[in-house]
């Protein structure tokens, strides 16, 4: 019998750059986040290499040098997928190609094939397709190229160049069309959510993958698919939730990551105006990475685009479980103390807690401090409820008993 992973993931190798914007560290951290993206699309990662360059190539992002390095390990090692960090122009990804003779994506390409798999309703894969679609139509002409060489160059030169306009022509009528059909979703949608009521909406929002969707099911009792890899949750999902007697409405939305491909960003505005709409955002954050910072600072900077970046919102520090502070050893006299040796008390004392008002630090798989954020979250809620409903106030205590 066959071993699953033998049949399941695909060999591949990373590829990023070190320049004056994204010293060595940073560069690690995004290809430990690509590997990750990989893991995800069902590649296994057999080796990295990376280059100190001022800027990249423009014809082929890393030097000749370290190309043809390149091209004898994925010679050596049989190697189906060449990714790279950055997102490839058209001409470079065809020079790259033709030289190292194995398929070619960039983290936008690998974030869509992500996206294309985790999309599960109409809403998800209209959106996916529309991303995709606008990634290709540039694309096209170096796709085309590659065929030609395929086929044969003599007396496909005209032709293929008509192909080229033919084929850019059924993808521009494919975008429009199915712009169409997510405006006619959209309506169909902002009908639902007014029809939801007065009640007061919450959306949990955060970097792909720090635990929202667990969350969710802790808080709403309910099935949200959960699972450790980027992407998990691509469809919104929305429940009702009662904390004490007071309802409100929570929903759990795609989750954020660095270096978004713009075209993911537009066509999934849509549904983001969950948290557009909210009255209230759940910023989930995963302490225990060691660049949560960068995330929250990613997340903030989406928000802003999308006009979300105002509303009342409760850091959500997820994961506390899992956090390990390194330890500086008593005799040790020369290593300074840095924000890699806070414990989670440390963090606690720090900006967090003045971050928007408030900070919960929970673990949402061990239910740890769940009381705490339960009472916290009432009390956010409760005071928009009154609100909207000063004549029931008195239905709901300014506390919660345990």
């Amino acid at each position: 019998m066959l071993d699953k992973q033998e049949i399941e993931y695909e060999k591949t190798v990373l590829i990023g750059l070190v320049t004056r914007q994204q010293d060595e560290e940073k560069a690690k951290e995004y290809l430990d986040e690509l590997e990750f993206l990989a893991y995800t699309a069902g590649g296994e990662v057999l080796k990295r290499f990376t280059q100190k360059m001022e800027v990249p190539n423009p014809k082929t992002f890393i030097g000749s040098g370290k190309l043809e390095e390149v091209r004898l390990y994925v010679e050596e090692n049989k190697v189906g997928t060449a990714i790279f960090d950055d997102e490839l122009s058209p001409a470079q990804q065809k020079n790259i190609e033709r030289i190292l003779q194995c398929k070619i994506i960039d983290r936008t390409n690998l974030i869509l094939d992500i996206f294309a798999q985790r999309a599960k309703t109409s809403y998800a894969r209209t959106q996916v397709e529309l991303a995709q679609y606008e990634y290709l139509l540039p694309r096209l002409a170096g796709m085309w190229t590659h065929l030609e060489r395929q086929r044969g160059g003599i007396g496909m030169r005209g032709p293929g160049e008509t192909e080229i306009e033919t084929d850019r022509r059924i993808v521009r009528d494919r975008i429009s069309l199915l712009k169409k059909k997510l405006a006619t979703i959209d309506k169909q949608m902002a009908v639902q959510r007014g029809n939801r009521g007065a009640l007061v909406r919450v959306a949990l929002v955060g970097y792909t993958n720090v635990g929202k969707s667990t969350l969710m099911n802790v808080i709403s009792k309910s099935d949200v698919f959960a699972e450790n890899k980027l992407f998990a949750t691509l469809d919104t999902t929305v429940r009702k939730v009662v904390i004490g007697n007071l309802p409100f409405l929570l929903s759990d939305t795609v989750g954020f990551i660095r270096k978004l491909p713009t075209q993911l960003v537009e066509s999934f505005k849509s549904t983001l105006d969950e948290v557009r709409e909210a009255d209230m955002l759940l910023h989930v954050v995963d302490i225990s990475h060691p660049s949560f910072e960068d995330h929250i600072a990613s997340v903030n900077g989406i928000l802003d685009e999308i006009d979300g970046a105002d509303k009342p919102t409760l850091m959500v520090f997820n994961k506390i479980d899992a956090y390990q502070p390194e330890v500086i050893d008593e005799d040790d006299l020369v290593t300074e103390r840095t924000k890699a040796h806070y414990t989670i008390d440390d963090w606690k004392n720090t900006y967090m807690n003045r971050e928007n008002g408030d900070a919960i630090f929970i673990s949402a798989l061990n239910k740890e401090n769940l009381d705490t954020f339960r009472k916290v979250v009432y009390q956010k809620v409760r005071s928009i409820h009154v609100t909207r409903f000063p004549y029931n106030n008195f239905l709901y205590p300014e506390y919660i008993e345990e």
